[in-house]
């Protein structure tokens, strides 16, 4: 059908005065070659003005033309279509009557772009012809304008939000004495508002980091919802090193330091809740670039049954962490959820008759009855310095934040050998992987095998979202690459809606991987067997792998084959 379109087009174009037939075999000629739209050729070549493309198009095509320059668009109705895929395809809603959405495109034979219009809006969609300088003017006035208005809206929303900013009295010496008073004198201006804006938002939707990135001509914002970056309306790009100064002084940080980067911490306190934020500042070709790292501990619940991990595995977690002493390691890429799971761990077994320590960079999460330490490397206090005190306080359990070289790695290795029961983080991406690190660190295979409890690989992955969601039916090809038993008929798509935001997910749940040290899998390890050969032990034991975990995860349809291709491996 789409061919015929094409034919017909053609005919009209060489049936009119526009060109001639030789302009458009050399039209088509260079559309081949090029891989662009034929429409496009032809206006660059200057073969044919874009407004009389438009009359030939209607006219083969037998679809309306509009003049976007004389026609006034609701706002509410170019928010249906993203800004993103309106520039992707050139397309603009323009008007709405119940189910059906009007939209001007320049290329209306794009059928991709129509099925994927009609998914994402969930609307009957009537095709109208503009030209490229009308659909690319609309698509710069309408959606900067939506996006003024929306951050106006943002900032008048929280023009009078009970935010408190503060710092501990450790992070403040003598060259920064002023600056509680400084930051009283600057809470009325617009920088304020619009920071406090950027900090609020990020709280309200959930998110992990916040990224604040110069660019050439613009500033970008970017959250980390459920893992995955997504761009929010930035305010204007003038105001950007005023966004970073009030960063800095809200960090405690040097404001006129602009070629190093620089790492701080701030806390605020919004509607009652203590929100604290970890605080990067890098140095770009276009200007500082800020990440912040957003520690919500109301967010967070500290407790091993919500992390989301199946029942067998946790069991096997719970039993070996009421070992009185040993190595309990944690792995994953950063991201992974390893802290939150070394937190809900110590709340399982902490106690009130036993002494519980930690050595953090820095210190997440308040937890009530632990003495916690944050390492300083800057002043000699790094991890095996903590661990080294650790040892003459006494301490039933021990746990350190990540273990980043071999030293830090030896003495947790010898306090679990002098019965302590120590917990920490590794970065490997599965479990059998942290036995070759340790081994690659210069660990002996007799030491791993004489303190090692378990090892836990874990990841995060995003929640299907329950409103929008749908089935489809599983392929033959689908059950035998995910090894799914044929009883199984459908699982589900992300489709997007409202309350997800279209990204058809919300929030996340974890995926673990136990691996206990039971004899078998010590004999390996002394014999300083490969990997593979250790991971093919452990799951011949029981070991529930990564990826067979997110199956058995997708077929209950908490989330998606696509979301566990993305982060985990075939077995």
């Amino acid at each position: 059908m789409v061919q015929g379109i094409k034919e017909k087009m053609l005919e009209v174009l060489t049936r009119s005065n526009f060109l001639t037939k030789e302009q458009l075999d050399e039209a088509i000629a260079s559309q081949k070659e090029s891989g662009r739209r034929l429409s496009e050729v032809l206006t660059t070549m200057g073969y044919i003005s874009q407004k009389d493309l438009v009359i030939v198009l209607s006219q083969s095509l037998n679809i309306p033309p509009i003049n976007l320059s004389k026609f006034k668009i609701n706002q509410d109705v170019v928010q249906i279509i993203p800004k993103e895929l309106a520039n992707k395809y050139q397309a603009i809603a323009v008007s709405k009557i119940g189910k059906i959405l009007t939209v001007a495109m320049v290329d209306p034979l794009n059928i991709l772009a129509i099925d994927e219009l009609k998914v994402l809006t969930n609307y009957q969609l009537k095709v109208v012809i503009a030209t490229e300088k009308d659909i690319k003017k609309a698509i710069e006035d309408y959606y900067n304008t939506t996006t003024n208005d929306q951050m106006q809206s943002i900032i008048e929303d929280v023009k009078d939000m009970d935010i408190e900013v503060f710092q501990d009295t450790e992070d403040v010496d003598v060259k920064t004495d002023n600056t509680q008073e400084l930051l009283r004198q600057l809470e009325d201006t617009p920088v304020v508002k619009v920071t406090n804006m950027i900090l609020a938002e990020a709280i309200k939707n959930r998110a992990s980091d916040i990224l604040i990135e110069p660019q050439e001509k613009r500033l970008r914002i970017r959250y980390r919802l459920d893992g995955i970056l997504q761009e929010f309306p930035a305010p204007p790009q003038s105001m950007q090193e005023a966004i970073v100064s009030r960063i800095k002084v809200m960090s405690v940080l040097n404001i006129a330091e602009h070629r190093l980067p620089q790492d701080g911490r701030f806390k605020i306190k919004i509607h009652g809740r203590e929100v604290d934020f970890r605080v990067s500042i890098m140095p770009s070709s276009h200007g500082e670039k800020v990440a912040l790292r957003v520690l919500d501990k109301t967010a967070v619940i500290l407790d091993l049954d919500s992390l989301g991990f199946e029942t067998k595995p946790m069991e096997k977690l719970k039993k070996l962490a009421q070992e009185p002493h040993g190595l309990i390691l944690v792995v994953g890429p950063t991201g992974s959820g390893k802290s939150t799971t070394l937190y809900s761990v110590l709340r399982y077994v902490d106690d009130p008759e036993l002494n519980v320590v930690t050595a953090e960079d820095p210190v997440e999460y308040q937890m009530e009855g632990v003495n916690q330490v944050n390492v300083n490397p800057d002043v000699g206090l790094t991890f095996s310095g903590a661990l080294r005190s650790f040892l003459r306080q006494d301490p039933d359990i021990i746990m350190v934040g990540e273990i980043r070289d071999t030293a830090t790695l030896d003495i947790s290795i010898k306090a679990a050998l002098t019965g302590h029961l120590v917990l920490s983080t590794l970065h490997t991406t599965e479990a059998a992987g942290a036995v070759t690190r340790m081994v690659n660190m210069g660990i002996e295979p007799f030491l791993i095998t004489s303190s090692c409890l378990v090892v836990c690989a874990q990841r995060l992955i995003r929640k299907i979202c329950q409103v929008c969601k749908e089935p489809y039916p599983i392929t033959p090809e689908i059950k035998k690459k995910f090894h799914i038993a044929e009883e199984h008929k459908e699982v589900f798509r992300a489709k997007g809606c409202n309350k997800c935001k279209n990204t058809g997910y919300w929030g996340r749940l974890g995926l673990c991987e136990v691996l206990p040290f039971t004899p078998d899998i010590r004999d390996l390890v002394m014999k300083k067997a490969q990997e593979g050969i250790i991971k093919q032990k452990a799951r011949e034991e029981g070991m529930v792998t990564l990826r067979e975990n997110g199956v058995i995860k997708v077929l209950k349809g908490l989330t998606t084959l696509e979301e566990i291709t993305r982060l985990t491996v075939a077995d």
